[in-house]
């Protein structure tokens, strides 16, 4: 695809993630912590496939001056989610729709911020349209931290579920925190998410009542 973009002279966006910083020390994470991944770890094709990508989008933008964006996303959820994609949204909301036993990690302690797919969709409309001069990497995410157990216990009330929370140990290399630090995109494109976690989860279940 970057070869495509330097043939045809396109601006080229890449979809980067989170994931780059592992589990980090540094806490909430801006753009400018290099990460803390494990290269040989259960999740590192992803987190390590990643890097390379952004290395590569550098590389093509210093060597033939391609012009690139690459946004690093934070938990992302909404409608149009596939329902066995494995990510915990979706996987508590169809647990909970079919009062099954929810599974969470260790004491569900761990945090993450989840932003809803209208407010990064309006994120990157903006990133591909400001200067080109500014490239990233930029986190987009909302910055709002949430425990596993919370959102657990979230859509469980929100759908009125009889399922019940049950715990099991910590998977190898899972990241305690994740939380954006978005001062760059406020900054650079005036924008910040506005959908909060409870709005964001009422639309997402609606859509889930629909396909199961």
């Amino acid at each position: 695809m970057l070869g495509l973009a330097k043939r045809i002279g396109a601006k080229i966006f890449q979809a980067s993630t989170s994931e780059v910083y592992g589990d980090p020390e540094v806490h909430p994470q801006d753009e400018t912590y290099w990460g803390r991944v494990n290269p040989i770890g259960l999740q590192s094709c992803y987190d390590e496939g990643k890097r390379c990508a952004e290395t590569l989008f550098f590389d093509y933008h210093r060597q033939h001056n391609l012009k690139i964006k690459v946004a690093r996303i934070f938990n992302t959820y909404g409608p149009r989610m596939h329902p066995n994609d494995g990510r915990v949204v979706s996987n508590f909301i169809v647990q909970a729709l079919q009062n099954e036993d929810i599974t969470i990690y260790e004491d569900g302690g761990q945090s993450r911020s989840f932003c809803y797919v209208d407010d990064l969709v309006d994120g990157f409309l903006l990133f591909m349209d400001v200067d080109d001069e500014f490239k990233g990497p930029l986190n987009m995410g909302n910055p709002k931290e949430f425990q596993i157990k919370e959102l657990a216990e979230m859509v469980i009330n929100l759908i009125g579920s009889n399922s019940n929370i049950i715990y099991k140990p910590l998977p190898e290399d899972d990241p305690k925190q994740r939380q954006p630090n978005i001062d760059l995109a406020k900054e650079k494109l005036n924008w910040s998410p506005n959908i909060e976690l409870k709005d964001g989860l009422e639309l997402t279940i609606d859509y889930f009542k629909e396909i199961i």
